[in-house]
């Protein structure tokens, strides 16, 4: 069969290891209105090779909207428009470590940033993760020993963990990038997805610090397929990235893709389309939380999201994620293992759950399955 999406699903297997949302929930009207919008006007300069930095129009727009979202004042000079955040990892890598380099990621974290990371031939290490987000006493005892170009976070809904990372410990994180001489790479691509309670101020608003590069994604807030996302960082420190020869031979990143993102916040369609995936994902997530908070008695423990795409379990005693895949997999649901997150191998008795990609029915007989699977192991 010839594929289009990377979705791997097998039949009869609710993967609970998905990361994304299906495909009813994208935006394919919205979609199909921006892009009449923008071929409407008669300018066919976004199917020309893009500028360095995307398109300024859509960086004024972009602005404008964090601005509104964030409560801090964003800047279109400060605003560079990325291939995802994936490629922004990549090219901040590019063009301001080299190789043997030290970054400091959380532990856990995301677990596709890893190769990124060695393809630079950087030197990785860890710092903890608590139930406020990155242990910043930790990192303080690390940087007493190391000297790293980045530190790497998720500081809103972590992936995997789902914690966020409190103001006191975002002020602190600042403060020792400045005085260390490191940048902070903040991945906040679930800030916007928050669904209970108002999120701690974004990193954007530590950006004339001069030490942080805040990183957002069209792929979490709008569709996958974009490929499209942006860094807020100071605007020195965007002229070292636009100097990348990648981008200097190609131009900016997809500016097509980009005219439609720009006509879906000229016509005012990104914010309520936002909305409803927060409404959606709130759903979803009370009714994983709920499933999950019947398996208490067995061990399992969590904590209940308030924004993102998932949650984090910790499994009873003396079972392990890698082994209880597999008899998870006999009745028929799959998980991402904790191991998986973590470059030490220090998250065993871990599993990450999405509940992005399922309606709600499905999502309690995947819980279901799982507490077969758990059953079982403790036979």
């Amino acid at each position: 069969m010839l594929k289009t999406a990377q979705t791997n699903l097998t039949e009869g297997v609710i993967n609970l290891a998905v990361g994304h949302p299906s495909l009813p929930m994208l935006p394919l009207r919205e979609m199909e209105q921006a892009a009449a919008h923008r071929f409407a006007q008669g300018n066919a300069e976004f199917l020309q090779y893009g500028y360095e930095w995307g398109d300024g129009y859509l960086r004024t727009e972009l602005a404008a909207f964090l601005t509104q979202e964030y409560s801090v004042p964003v800047q279109a000079d400060d605003l560079f428009i990325s291939g995802g955040v994936s490629q922004a990892l990549d090219l901040i890598c590019a063009m301001l470590t080299e190789p043997g380099d030290t970054i400091i990621v959380e532990d856990p974290t995301y677990f596709f940033s890893f190769n990124i990371f060695r393809n630079h031939r950087l030197n990785i290490l860890t710092a903890p993760v608590d139930e406020h987000g990155l242990d910043v006493d930790a990192l303080e005892g690390l940087l007493e020993q190391h000297k790293p170009k980045l530190i790497y976070t998720i500081p809103t809904h972590q992936n995997p963990s789902g914690v966020t990372l409190s103001d006191e410990r975002r002020e602190r994180l600042v403060r020792l990038a400045q005085q260390h001489d490191f940048y902070v790479m903040a991945d906040e691509v679930y800030h916007l997805l928050t669904f209970e309670g108002t999120p701690p101020r974004s990193f954007s608003g530590w950006v004339d610090s001069g030490r942080v590069l805040s990183l957002g994604s069209f792929s979490k807030i709008l569709a996958p397929g974009t490929r499209l996302g942006w860094i807020h960082a100071p605007h020195a420190l965007l002229e070292r990235l636009a100097q990348n020869g990648m981008i200097v031979s190609g131009g900016g990143f997809s500016p097509l893709g980009g005219g439609l993102i720009r006509s879906m916040i000229e016509l005012g369609l990104l914010p309520p389309y936002i909305q409803k995936l927060r409404g959606t994902f709130q759903r979803r997530a009370h009714v994983m939380a709920d499933a999950l908070g019947e398996l208490r008695p067995l061990g399992l423990e969590f904590q209940r999201p308030q924004g993102g795409y998932f949650i984090w379990v910790t499994l009873p005693d003396g079972l392990n994620g890698d082994d209880l895949l597999s008899a998870a997999l006999q009745r028929g649901v799959r998980f991402q293992p904790g191991n998986l997150f973590s470059p030490q191998g220090t998250q065993g008795n871990k599993l990450r759950l999405c509940f992005a990609f399922y309606e709600e029915e499905e999502l309690r007989g995947g819980v279901q399955r799982l507490e077969q699977a758990i059953l079982a192991m403790m036979r």
